[in-house]
């Protein structure tokens, strides 16, 4: 009875994922930055699959404490504040991203915009047809995003496993056809990453947000092998709530990405 916890927080015991996460993420940029000098590839590659084989290893311990009943009430409340506090860093990535991007159109002339007459998009420069794919790949992220509040709501409100699957397969498929159809407009481009500081904001803006696309169908999948699994009730699921608004984050990105690059960027 020396050691009954008679608290609701949760001590955790000594782990060595931090440090793994650490130099594994160490020696991916290390070889990161000796790949782009020209060296062989592998020092990165040894690094990411240390931080994948870390988050996977890390993750599933966490997914094990909640289903073993470590994650009361206080527990999620610190889960869901260290969550938002996430995402608001994420608010402060993409924000550079636009900063940069309306920096340069509104004030194009520059050491670094080899620009004539201020002109932007740069001259020779052939932008994208917001109306088309662009548009089209709106629509379905945005129903992607109500697939997911669907699948929330009938949890939540209606303990519905059912439409909790049927809504998470909704989101998974709509954001995979998201990252094929921005794959192909991609390929499409009448303009490049290099050379143009048009092509560079354009593609670090809305690659980093296909790169968190994916990451947010991974996201989802993953809590869909969950629902089958059995996990998540009504009053405990912290983990698709995260996810649910880690996507429904990428939906509103996208939402000023269309808007600021794609129609008024033209």
């Amino acid at each position: 009875m020396a050691h009954a916890k008679n608290h609701d927080y949760h001590i955790l015991p000594p782990s060595i994922w931090p440090f793994m996460g650490s130099v594994s993420a160490f020696v991916m940029l290390f070889g990161a930055t000796l790949w782009m000098k020209g060296s062989a590839p592998w020092m990165f590659l040894i690094g990411l699959a240390g931080v994948l084989y870390v988050m996977f290893a890390w993750w599933s311990e966490v997914v094990r404490e909640g289903q073993t009943g470590d994650h009361t009430p206080v527990v999620r409340i610190g889960l869901r504040y260290g969550f938002i506090l996430f995402i608001m860093s994420e608010v402060m990535f993409f924000s550079a991203w636009f900063w940069t991007f309306f920096k340069h159109a509104l004030y194009p002339m520059g050491p670094m915009s080899p620009l004539v007459d201020g002109a932007w998009p740069p001259e020779g420069i052939t932008t994208f047809d917001p109306w088309h794919l662009p548009l089209i790949n709106t629509l379905i992220l945005l129903l992607s995003g109500c697939a997911a509040t669907w699948a929330h709501h009938a949890l939540v409100h209606e303990n519905n496993r059912r439409d909790l699957k049927h809504g998470l397969i909704v989101a998974v498929v709509l954001g995979m056809i998201f990252t094929f159809f921005q794959a192909y407009e991609y390929s499409h481009a009448a303009f490049g990453f290099a050379g143009n500081i048009y092509g560079a904001s354009f593609f670090m803006a809305t690659g980093f947000h296909g790169f968190h696309v994916l990451i947010g169908t991974v996201f989802l999948l993953v809590c869909l092998i969950r629902a089958y699994k059995g996990h998540f009730t009504p009053e405990q699921h912290v983990g698709f709530e995260a996810a649910a608004w880690y996507w429904h984050f990428v939906d509103v990105v996208w939402l000023f990405l269309f808007a600021a690059v794609y129609v008024w960027g033209q």
